[in-house]
């Protein structure tokens, strides 16, 4: 495959390689068992698996009971030397039998699990992702592998996530997964301080060339598609080049972060929309807008302004899990009151569906923890010692965690989640 040299003079000496170039393992197991993430045992209770008694009294072991069918596994790596135009052609052909799905979770490590993103589906998601998995673990730990990758067939479409830095292990790791998944996804995106200690994520735009062998190690060797999730960089242009370097190297999918690498905080910086604009415009794959997105009018408002083919919502859902629903928490309520009415809905009736999910698809607890905290942290403002009982506790229980749920209750807490009043909207645009 011919790959067009990119010169380029980028300003920005921290990106200095733009000067060069520019489900399971084991479908026996019904893809529903999950655990720790860690490759030795748990070393405290919230790395207990939820409905595993086994592994409540015995912290000591994660002995795995499943063998690896890798006649399945063993997927023939297909010969493909196709143009760009056709390229595009079978990204979209790809995009449009998945129904253009629009409304996607995020990736976000230890959240994005399976209970989590079956939740999400039930209250309008039409696409997710898997946490981050990391690759070498994937391919050298059965452990990790059986614990840490679960789905269902319910489950879908799903983008499979890896961070990586080897094409090989990369590869390896993602034949693994793709009979599961309609997209094996590479992290090119994670901004944190583990990323730059482990050379994944965003902090590969600093070797773009490992970046171009990554991605066609997967395009040339699978049967399912690649995508890849990136941020922007400080110049438009650079983004541009990143953008059109990673579809010539057989990228199906664009998802773009509208924040640089050293933007980490939502909250302080806006997503620039316009990049993801010219990312789209620059492009002939689909493309996924990623920030700035907390509720419904953000969606529209991002598809209109980017032209993107669908949104990722991340921290937003994390406290609201029926945003794609059309519900909103009560921060993005104020000055709009008379317009919006209580959805009948609130946190903690999400949160007992979200545990009654985790019985049916156990998880770690440090996992489930997590989310009770995002889910009912408004709450826990109004009544803090409720938290510090949670807090208190070193190792939780379903029995425990509905019970406090009550206690809330009991203690007259309730904060609805809104929906729009069509009412008053359809009498606005009638102009009555």
């Amino acid at each position: 495959m011919k790959v067009r040299a990119l010169a380029l003079s980028s300003p920005y000496p921290q990106y200095p390689s733009l000067k060069a170039l520019i489900f399971h393992p084991n479908p026996l197991m019904a893809l529903t068992q999950t655990a720790t993430i860690h490759s030795h045992p748990p070393e405290n209770d919230d790395d207990l698996i939820c409905g595993d008694p086994k592994q409540q009294g015995e912290k000591e072991n994660l002995s795995s009971s499943t063998t690896e069918n890798t006649a399945l596994l063993e997927v023939a790596p297909p010969a493909r030397c196709l143009s760009g135009e056709s390229r595009a052609e079978k990204a979209w052909a790809h995009w449009n039998k998945l129904g253009r799905p629009k409304l996607i979770v995020a990736p976000m490590v230890d959240n994005s699990e399976l209970p989590f993103r079956m939740l999400c589906r039930k209250y309008g998601a039409e696409a997710a992702y898997t946490p981050m998995l990391h690759s070498r673990f994937f391919t050298e730990n059965e452990k990790y592998r059986n614990q840490e990758f679960t789905t269902c067939k319910e489950d879908r479409p799903l983008f499979v996530q890896f961070c990586a830095n080897d094409p090989d292990i990369l590869l390896e790791a993602a034949r693994r997964v793709e009979p599961y998944c309609d997209y094996v996804d590479i992290n090119l995106g994670c901004p944190q301080r583990i990323a730059r200690r482990g050379n994944y994520g965003a902090f590969l735009m600093d070797n773009l060339p490992l970046v171009k062998s990554l991605v066609e190690k997967l395009a040339l060797n699978l049967n399912v598609p690649v995508s890849c999730k990136i941020r922007v960089f400080p110049n438009l242009q650079d983004t541009l080049n990143y953008a059109r370097m990673l579809e010539e190297a057989g990228c199906s999918l664009l998802a773009v972060h509208g924040r640089t690498r050293d933007e980490k905080d939502g909250k302080k910086f806006r997503a620039d929309w316009n990049a993801i604009k010219a990312v789209k415009d620059a492009v002939r794959i689909p493309v996924l807008a990623n920030g700035n997105i907390r509720h419904m009018d953000d969606v529209w408002n991002c598809l209109a302004e980017t032209g993107a083919d669908g949104v990722l919502s991340a921290e937003s859902l994390l406290e609201n899990p029926a945003l794609f629903a059309g519900f909103r928490t009560a921060e993005w309520v104020v000055g709009n009151e008379e317009n919006s009415r209580d959805g009948n809905v609130d946190q903690a009736d999400l949160l007992v569906e979200y545990l009654k999910l985790c019985e049916k698809y156990p998880v770690p607890w440090r996992m489930i923890r997590a989310h009770v905290h995002k889910m009912l942290g408004e709450w826990f403002r109004i009544q803090p010692h409720v938290r510090d009982d949670l807090n208190a506790q070193s190792r939780l229980t379903f029995e425990f965690l509905c019970s406090l749920i009550d206690r809330l209750r009991e203690l007259g807490v309730r904060i609805p989640l809104y929906q729009k009043d069509t009412c008053v909207e359809r009498i606005s645009a009638d102009g009555l």
